[in-house]
């Protein structure tokens, strides 16, 4: 990606998207996430098609006659690490800076390879999520 481009997702990201931490699954812990959610699907495509990256899913449509099809765009995990690494410095919102630098500084730190966690790493793990929680 250029650093125009990587600057222009920022944006979007900035006003449409989140950085967020999500249980993708019942028996792990949280694990880092962006997600864009859009009407126009050829944002997301072009998104998807410079970061070699990610998901985009049809949302479901309660009300046709009064909303238009919308879509999310989601990467997960490593990747979701990777792509805050080339955004973080075009962030402009304080608050997905602060979770993006977060997640960059610290996430693999409290999160072993291998899933086994030590009394230690866990009160690592949870002071981890109270400090993102409480980015407001």
């Amino acid at each position: 990606m250029t650093e125009e481009e990587k600057s222009y997702i920022a944006g979007i990201i900035d006003g449409e998207g989140s950085i967020m931490l999500i249980k993708f699954h019942s028996n792990q812990y949280p694990s880092p996430c962006i997600s864009i959610s859009s009407t126009t699907i050829e944002l997301l495509e072009w998104i998807k098609f410079k970061t070699k990256v990610g998901t985009i899913n049809k949302k479901k449509n309660y009300n046709p006659q009064k909303h238009k099809k919308s879509y999310t765009y989601c990467v997960k995990y490593n990747d979701a690490i990777n792509l805050l690494k080339e955004i973080e410095p075009y962030l402009i919102i304080e608050s997905k800076r602060k979770r993006t630098k977060l997640i960059i500084e610290k996430y693999k730190k409290v999160t072993p390879r291998n899933g086994k966690y030590s009394k230690e790493m866990l009160e690592a793990k949870e002071k981890f999520y109270n400090d993102f929680i409480s980015i407001k």
